[in-house]
């Protein structure tokens, strides 16, 4: 299924995006309204969602504001219904909602690690069959799984994070395999990801007494956003984003002993900062933070607005063609004997 024959089926694609009020999903919804497509807006903090609907507006798009709390099943399934309501399908639906907490796995109350596995995983899973419940029916669409190359490759401090996202790719490879004995035509495709510059840095619950950041290199999030669209009309089983991403992936296949060491030595520093948490810091992990927190984090000097090897990835085909002109250019000159 490719962006031609979405926008043929409907007047414009309906896409349903969760944790849509900061961050990817909130670069993801610009990115989706500049190409014309309605956006059902699904989080839980109100002022975020108004925020990201007035984006999507300007940006061309039209916007529908559903405050969920994603780790209810019954709230999702509601919200897929008001979509469906509101625009009479859905044609792409992006699993984007995540919570963390980082601390050392002995540190994590188990009811932090219920609600981090509830929100990163089972949120999605409950995403994912409240628009297959639609999909089906009409034996079109996509669902796109916002992953990340920690799916792969576990670092310390995470295990939470961690543990939810690598059960996502399970439970993803696992559904792709049920589609297919079905004959289905609904797509699966999961992008995994890099480290990049949100706002979950900022809110995420720590046990460690100072700043959060994203492993460096940092990308900003509308260099993921680019990617889940294109994902989304090119939907394949995976797409990796940012080089970090590949090597720790590839990494993982080749040499997991090796990046275990590596990790227990690097990863506990290059996780934090030097500055102390604020005494007034408050977490995202069982209610929103208040406010509008926008797309990006506090780490736009650092953050790189470009992924070449994303880009190469994503036009591979012209890449290929590319290489055969100039070689086939590069024969023709050569001396005949």
């Amino acid at each position: 299924m490719n962006q031609q024959s979405l926008q043929a089926s409907t007047s414009a694609p309906v896409v349903v995006i969760t944790g849509a009020s900061a961050g990817i999903g909130r670069a993801t919804a610009r990115e989706f309204a500049s190409r014309g497509a309605r956006v059902a807006l699904l989080a839980r903090g109100r002022e975020g969602l108004e925020a990201a609907a007035r984006e999507v507006e300007a940006a061309g798009g039209e916007a529908l504001v559903l405050p969920v709390d994603v780790s209810d099943a019954a709230e999702v399934e509601a919200a897929a219904a008001a979509v469906e309501e509101r625009w009479g399908g859905i044609d792409i639906w992006i699993n984007n909602a995540m919570a963390t907490v980082f601390a050392p796995a002995e540190d994590i109350a188990p009811a932090d690690f219920h609600r981090a596995t509830d929100v990163t995983y089972l949120g999605a899973v409950w995403g994912t069959l409240a628009a297959l419940r639609r999909m089906k029916r009409r034996d079109r669409g996509v669902i796109v799984q916002v992953g990340s190359a920690l799916a792969y490759r576990s670092i310390p401090l995470q295990s939470a994070y961690c543990g939810a996202k690598a059960a996502l790719r399970g439970f993803t490879d696992s559904l792709r395999s049920e589609l297919l004995h079905d004959r289905s035509k609904v797509r699966l495709t999961m992008v995994q990801l890099a480290a990049f510059n949100t706002p979950q840095f900022d809110w995420g619950r720590t046990t460690m007494g100072r700043q959060p950041q994203p492993v460096p290199p940092i990308f900003q999030p509308e260099v993921a956003a680019r990617a889940i669209v294109h994902a989304a009309f090119h939907p394949r089983r995976e797409w990796w984003v940012g080089w970090p991403a590949v090597q720790a992936i590839l990494g993982t296949r080749i040499v997991p002993g090796w990046l275990d060491r590596l990790l227990a030595r690097r990863a506990y520093e290059g996780q934090f900062t030097d500055e102390p948490l604020p005494p007034w810091r408050r977490d995202n992990l069982y209610e929103p933070v208040p406010g509008d927190h926008g797309a990006h984090g506090r780490f736009d000097a650092r953050a790189r607005p470009a992924s070449w090897q994303s880009l190469l990835d994503r036009h591979r085909g012209l890449l290929a063609l590319g290489a055969t002109t100039a070689a086939c250019l590069w024969m023709m000159r050569q001396p005949r004997r």
